[in-house]
């Protein structure tokens, strides 16, 4: 008989500050069973839209979602509206929007790197990562005019355009900071003690990832070739040097080393957009009143966001449904566990770079 001990994981821990909560049962530290439970907070976002919000509001309302995923919801939400209302968004604020996003995912990537770093122990790597982000940081805020809850997108274009001051910043700090990640992907690439460390931990085989769901990054970690990016053109990725970033071994490390390689291609991603910057305006006016149903998928940092509005000429929407990429993973982590020394879930969990404000919302 071994030794069963329950260890509760969440809702609040010193790895995963979020509302989430993960009931371990163990045996001689090997996990055994995992139930888990995602609503320990729910704010009621999605009903507050349906009775206390305007259609034009909303974009502002769901931006508070997740202040990590801020651009990647609003831009969900206007994309759903503007197609229900056929709005046609002029070209100068696609590009606009583009950049935003990959900033967006830039410093969402470089996170999810540093706390992982941080989790497994590697704290002055997580020093470096969080340094260096703190350049995209400053970045976002240049453009957005906020450092967290950015308002940039609404429906028919953007709220403010980029100055030449502005975009001679952006060239600056992106080249800098193009410098550090390559150095930080070296780190995490070829670190012998990283690799001993996460390497063949917590694998995502091909067929888990396609039966589960798998979204984002730890989808394209386990050689899924999914990305919304690349499979629905709401922004003109193509036209910028969008890559799809896949690797094979399913594992943490290569969890990692996606992020990082999509962090680089994001960066480049900005400096093409900011060269083809078509002119013209950045906003169009929006008239009348939404009717029927539409859909919208962005890919969020951590994978698939999914966005649904159902209206009828009223300016309050009869209803709004989100999905969220975390809430697509928690399954294959739930699989994962099973079988898994109890010492390697903190790592194991991070790597999937979990965004529990958005799933509790």
């Amino acid at each position: 008989m071994g030794n069963k001990i329950t260890i509760p994981f969440g809702s609040q821990h010193v790895a995963l500050p979020e509302p989430i909560k993960f009931v371990f049962q163990t045996e001689n530290e090997r996990i055994v069973d995992v139930e888990v439970d995602v609503g320990y907070v729910h704010r009621g976002i999605e009903k507050a839209c349906m009775t206390k919000f305007k259609y034009m509001q909303i974009g502002y309302v769901v931006a508070r979602v997740c202040g990590l995923c801020a651009i990647s919801h609003t831009l969900g939400y206007v994309t759903a509206i503007e197609r229900l209302m056929e709005i046609e968004v002029p070209r100068k604020a696609l590009y606009l929007r583009l950049i935003v996003s990959e900033l967006d995912r830039i410093h969402s990537h470089l996170l999810a790197m540093g706390h992982l770093a941080e989790v497994a122990g590697y704290e002055n790597l997580f020093m470096h990562t969080f340094r260096d982000r703190e350049l995209v940081m400053e970045l976002l805020e240049l453009v957005t005019g906020n450092r967290v809850q950015f308002d940039y997108a609404t429906v028919g274009g953007v709220n403010r355009d980029i100055t030449p001051e502005v975009e001679k910043e952006l060239r600056e700090k992106l080249k800098v900071l193009k410098e550090k990640t390559l150095w930080l992907k070296d780190v995490f690439e070829n670190d012998y003690t990283i690799k001993l460390r996460w390497k063949g931990i917590g694998v995502i085989t091909p067929e888990m990832a396609k039966e589960l769901n798998v979204v984002g990054p730890p989808a394209r970690a386990s050689g899924l070739a999914t990305d919304v990016r690349n499979e629905f053109n709401y922004l003109p990725f193509k036209e910028v040097g969008y890559k799809l970033i896949v690797r094979n071994e399913g594992d943490i490390y290569a969890r990692n080393l996606v992020r990082a390689e999509e962090t680089l291609n994001a960066i480049d991603m900005v400096f093409n957009a900011l060269d083809g910057m078509p002119e013209g305006d950045i906003k169009v006016p929006v008239k009348g009143l939404p009717d029927g149903e539409s859909l919208a998928r962005v890919e969020a940092p951590r994978g698939e966001l999914f966005y649904y509005v159902k209206a009828s000429k009223k300016m309050i929407l009869d209803r709004l449904r989100i999905r969220v990429p975390t809430f697509a993973n928690i399954p294959v982590m739930k699989e994962l566990f099973i079988g898994m020394d109890y010492a390697d879930v903190p790592a194991t969990v991070i790597s999937f770079d979990p965004c529990l404000s958005c799933t509790a919302r």
